[in-house]
């Protein structure tokens, strides 16, 4: 008698057993888990990139007829997070986020999908080497929209100097004056009242002195006009017979001249009369309380240098038949605690120094003679991140050559085990 055969399970039988066999119910993400998958995704990525695109487009166009500054703080100021274009004076119906935001979403958006959920292991390490410098690169743009300084320096031949003055920023400077000095300085930064436009103020309160001050009505660019020149063509603040006007913005925005009301606030609660503060008033307000002098004045922000700046001599080349310069030169003495170094600035080879890089910017006076004494203008940048975008570069340089050189090693392998496995005919 032969054994009964063992069971054997065919294939049909698998087929019919698993079609008859419900399928495991697909799990739902949570919403956190979506809003995962939405902000790490390549659609996401591919539209914040398209934006960049359109925002530096319409900037473009814009920055013809407003200028550079005012356009690049419409369209990438951190300040800024929605913002309609405008193409030769008319409005583009179209909100659209502001670069600085734009950016902001596509640094979270590589942190999230280009390290967090890619690919791991040593055959994606070039991809996330790749992604990392992408990533610095950003934090840098960051780091530099809130950390950097801009200003310039102007210093005659055979002068010195080691104060720079900022490119934009206007400052109040309240100050008590002792001896026919100024003794105790008190400085109101740009952020703190650049925001205080019409109808809104902010006191500042100075504890050690006989009052406060009151600020607002601030304008980036104004100018203030008599009543008895020209009538307010609409309700302006009034002080003292003057009010404040908008001057059209100047292309070169360093040229723009900020102002803006204040008034007293006694330590009775009581305020003065308002009066007016402006970047082109050529004296400051004063104030006299308790046999005590007061002045209160508006100017660009000054800030000291670490060293002092000598300008021994300034030479400056033209392409020939032109008063256009094909190279300007100063040569320099940086002095620092009693020792000296010679330095020579030019275009395109700063001086870096300090965490402080020096730009030759300009020089002057205009149409000087042979022997007239000159002065060169230079551009002085504080950036925490001035080689930041150089650094990343290197890094994404690195990561594609990461992943070229594995996927070279992958085809060399595969080939040799290809030849092989060959078998001769």
């Amino acid at each position: 008698m032969n054994p009964s055969p063992p069971f054997v399970t065919r294939p049909a039988d698998l087929l019919m057993e698993n079609s008859d066999t419900p399928p495991l119910p697909k799990t739902s993400k949570t919403l956190p888990g979506k809003i995962f998958d939405v902000l790490s995704g390549f659609g996401m990525a591919t539209i914040l990139l398209l934006l960049l695109g359109l925002l530096t487009w319409f900037a473009t166009l814009e920055q013809i007829d407003n200028g550079l500054y005012p356009t690049l703080k419409k369209y990438f100021y951190w300040k800024s997070v929605f913002l309609l274009p405008e193409i030769k004076g008319k409005m583009v119906p179209l909100p659209l986020l502001s670069g600085y935001w734009v950016g902001a979403l596509l640094l979270l958006n590589l942190i999230l999908g280009g390290v967090i959920r890619i690919r791991k292991g040593w055959k994606h390490a070039g991809n996330l080497i790749s992604h990392l410098g992408i990533i610095f690169m950003l934090i840098g743009a960051g780091v530099s929209q809130h950390f950097s300084e801009r200003g310039n320096m102007a210093v005659g031949e055979g002068e010195a100097s080691n104060t720079a003055e900022d490119y934009f920023e206007y400052v109040v400077e309240v100050s008590e004056i002792k001896d026919a000095k100024a003794g105790t300085i008190h400085i109101i930064r740009g952020n703190d009242i650049d925001d205080l436009k019409e109808g809104k103020t902010r006191a500042f309160r100075f504890p050690n002195w006989p009052f406060d001050l009151e600020i607002g009505g601030y304008m980036d660019n104004a100018q203030p006009v008599s009543i008895s020149e020209r009538a307010p063509d609409h309700q302006q603040q009034q002080a003292d017979g003057y009010y404040l006007t908008d001057k059209p913005a100047q292309e070169n925005a360093e040229a723009n001249t900020a102002a803006c009301y204040a008034r007293v606030i006694f330590r009775d609660g009581k305020k003065g009369a308002p009066f007016i503060l402006a970047g082109a008033s050529f004296h400051p307000f004063s104030i006299r309380m308790e046999d005590r002098i007061f002045t209160v004045d508006m100017r660009k922000r000054l800030w000291p240098m670490p060293f002092t700046l000598k300008l021994d001599k300034f030479t400056a080349e033209f392409h020939p038949g032109t008063m256009k310069p094909s190279k300007f030169v100063s040569e320099i003495t940086r002095v620092e605690n009693g020792s000296e170094a010679k330095v020579t600035i030019q275009m395109n080879e700063p001086m870096r120094y300090e965490g402080l890089t020096f730009f030759q910017a300009s020089y002057g006076p205009p149409g000087a003679g042979p022997r007239q004494k000159m002065y060169s203008v230079f551009e002085v940048v504080r950036n925490p991140a001035d080689k930041w975008p150089e650094y990343s570069l290197y890094i994404v340089a690195l990561g594609m050559a990461v992943t070229f050189l594995i996927k070279l090693i992958d085809y060399l392998a595969a080939s040799s085990r290809k030849n092989r496995n060959a078998k001769p005919n």
